[in-house]
């Protein structure tokens, strides 16, 4: 347990930062899920509109430093690249 009133402060706000990333963070996962779901199924149009929204989570994850710019990037990458090879 922390000692001293920064200490405390620090484990307060890390807390609350842990929430706000959790959040962000399963909104991505769930985002890239349903890309991925409707890109087995072979629906391209719900695919690029899932992905829209995808790519949304990502760069909200990456403004509040939740994720990395690099990390974000591949993913998108790598999404555009399933739903081109749908065809």
């Amino acid at each position: 347990m922390p000692i001293t009133r920064s200490a405390k402060k620090a484990l307060r706000s890390s807390i609350r930062k842990q929430v706000f990333n959790r959040v962000r963070k399963d909104n991505v996962s769930n985002a890239v899920k349903s890309v991925k779901r409707f890109i087995v199924e072979g629906k391209k149009k719900d695919a690029v509109l899932a992905f829209r929204t995808a790519q949304k989570a990502l760069d909200k994850a990456v403004k509040g430093k939740t994720l990395s710019k690099n990390f974000a990037s591949r993913r998108k990458s790598r999404l555009s690249r399933l739903i081109k090879k749908l065809g």
